[in-house]
């Protein structure tokens, strides 16, 4: 299958997110406890991962739907990565999801 530049540079952004995200959130928020842990922070951090992961798949299968799941992918990440603002020190993640939400809501348009 030929994948789009674009199609490929979000995908390639969705799944940076999704290891990023989860791969922080079960190490660095669960090492440092506090506000890294709470409920809300923890549950939105996981939620983001997975969005990411469902898009990139989305994509990966030529899914119509795409558009709708990166849509949702766009408006998660940019929640995330200002929750990650304010609970701190999560610089890498903050990054990865500005990036995600980026290259999604190009995708969705």
């Amino acid at each position: 299958m030929k994948m789009d530049a674009h199609m490929q540079k979000c995908i390639d952004d969705c799944l940076r997110c999704y290891q990023t995200c989860f791969g922080m959130a079960m190490t660095h928020c669960l090492e440092s406890g506090g506000k890294h842990v709470e409920p809300a922070h923890f549950r939105l951090m996981t939620a983001c991962s997975e969005i990411c992961r469902t898009s990139a798949h989305f994509m990966l299968m030529n899914s119509p739907h795409h558009k709708h799941v990166c849509r949702e992918c766009s408006e998660i990440c940019t929640e995330c990565a200002t929750d990650c603002e304010r609970v701190g020190g999560m610089e890498d993640c903050v990054k990865a999801c500005k990036a995600c939400a980026e290259s999604c809501r190009a995708m969705a348009a």
